[in-house]
């Protein structure tokens, strides 16, 4: 397996490490429940180094984002990020993935560790079948990742750095560190406030302690500790955000995810034309009335958690199916996100779950689940 530049920290505070494509990743230090509950209250460090890292240069390169991505690229300006999908031809999602321009001639793409190959080929073949001058480079392997996320961060931050907890959501600055140079942006994936850093491998382990300072990792107080894959995949589901190989896939309509906002059907049109792989196929969709099936979130009634592949029932008949679950550890109730008949994707519509040998009744919800409380 693959090992991330934080994989000795990891086996150090006790991390339950598995294998997550094709790396060796911590799943949890202790319990995900608790780790969940960290970042919603105070903060939580992430290591998702895992995730592709992909530079693209060049004269073409603004043209070569375009031509994969379902967002407008031309219009990005200088620090600036943007969350978007790349396609397929049939309008199927390959990954979703983060685009940051550094300038018309640089760009850096954050793609899912589990897609990163085919991204690359992908891309390659792009800037070969169009003739294109771009040049990319698979920084993952050089450099690392870290996401830091939760209502005390930007405290945390402030403490050493006053720009950064000035940055727009979306947004990134290039800061230096020694001789290197970190990228910290301003995403997120967990529906709290935070940060991420993009720096080279070899000096995480000092960026996080002069970052850290005096925060104790392993205190059981601690208002930043680490935490695992199990809670970040919760986190996320509570923020209706979705996940490559659940809500989204080759062989789901991009149009289908619940993420409208980050597809873009007229880029075709205006004074920099920006047609994207797949754009025919989703305008048909479109013009069709939309896809059959839209995502939903759910909440269930009892104890039991809605699980990947469960049928989504009404009056017998089989509406929808379940793509992602958890017992929510903020809300205190079973939830999940599935694919739902569009007629029925409607807040407040019951539906039975089909687990089998139990049934689980359960109701549409408005996505997300979970909104962050508005600060005063």
């Amino acid at each position: 397996m693959l090992k991330t530049p934080l994989n000795k920290l990891h086996h150090e505070h006790g991390g339950n490490m598995v294998e997550f494509a094709g790396w060796e990743m911590p799943i949890a230090y202790g319990s995900i429940q608790d780790e969940h509950v960290q970042v919603r209250t105070k903060g939580g460090l992430f290591d998702v180094s895992h995730m592709g890292r992909l530079k693209i240069t060049g004269r073409h390169a603004r043209r070569l984002i375009a031509r994969a991505c379902t967002r407008r690229i031309g219009d990005m300006q200088q620090g600036q990020c943007r969350y978007g999908l790349v396609c397929n031809e049939q309008g199927g999602v390959k990954d979703d993935i983060l685009v940051y321009r550094m300038d018309d001639t640089e760009f850096l793409l954050v793609v899912n560790a589990s897609n990163r190959e085919k991204i690359v080929e992908h891309l390659n073949n792009i800037i070969q079948a169009e003739e294109m001058v771009a040049k990319l480079e698979d920084q993952t392997m050089k450099t690392a990742m870290v996401a830091i996320q939760g209502p005390k961060v930007m405290d945390l931050v402030s403490r050493v750095s006053s720009e950064v907890p000035t940055l727009k959501r979306y947004r990134f600055t290039v800061k230096n560190l020694l001789i290197a140079k970190l990228i910290v942006s301003r995403t997120g994936y967990t529906g709290e406030d935070g940060v991420e850093v993009i720096l080279p491998a070899g000096i995480v382990e000092t960026a996080l302690k002069l970052l850290l300072k005096d925060a104790d990792l392993k205190a059981k107080d601690s208002d930043m500790k680490l935490v695992g894959l199990g809670a970040r995949d919760t986190l996320r589901l509570e923020a209706g955000m979705p996940l490559y190989g659940h809500e989204l896939g080759e062989d789901i309509n991009a149009l289908a995810c619940g993420v409208d906002f980050a597809i873009a059907l007229d880029k075709d049109q205006g004074d920099l034309p920006e047609p994207f792989i797949g754009q025919e196929a989703l305008k048909k969709t479109r013009d069709q009335g939309g896809p059959p099936q839209t995502l939903a979130a759910f909440v269930a009634e009892g104890k039991r958690t809605p699980r990947q592949g469960m049928p989504v029932m009404i009056e017998g008949k089989q509406v929808g199916v379940i793509t992602s679950g958890c017992m929510s550890p903020t809300l205190g109730v079973p939830i999940a996100m599935g694919f739902i008949d569009r007629q029925h994707n409607t807040p407040g519509t019951r539906v039975t779950i089909d687990a089998g040998r139990a049934e689980l009744p359960a109701e549409v919800r408005a996505n997300p689940l979970y909104t962050k409380p508005k600060t005063k």
